[in-house]
């Protein structure tokens, strides 16, 4: 498994610690999860929130990851762009369920920032 792919592994179960947080509590309803999920507060909300932009960070990570990959061979650079990206994408989710709102959204530009650079070195 190349590096790239092994990012992608992880950004792909990175929703599951959060959704694990929102949902760990004994009020957790399975038979009606989303209504519970729709009344959570505070911290636990922003878990479930957090949760929710995981999957939507895997989207545009996958896209890289697919065009790196057709460059053929190993590029240093993806690599270190793929694991920064993991690297951001779990303290996103920290500053998220921390109510750091400010560093929340710097982790997540720089995130974007990541992926963007993978399309262009992957051209070279």
């Amino acid at each position: 498994m190349t590096t790239p792919h092994l990012c992608l592994l992880i950004v792909a179960l990175l929703p599951l610690p959060w959704t694990m947080l929102a949902k760990g509590s004994k009020r957790y309803d399975n038979r009606a999860p989303r209504a519970y999920l729709a009344g959570l507060e505070g911290w636990r909300a922003r878990a479930q929130a957090a949760h929710q932009n995981a999957w939507e960070a895997l989207a545009m990570f996958t896209a890289a990851i697919v065009v790196a990959g057709q460059t053929g061979g190993t590029n240093p650079w993806v690599n270190a762009l793929a694991i920064a990206f993991v690297v951001i994408r779990v303290l996103h989710g920290v500053f998220y369920v921390a109510n750091l709102a400010s560093l929340r959204s710097l982790a997540w530009l720089a995130g974007v920032a990541c992926v963007v650079s993978m399309f262009f070195v992957s051209a070279h």
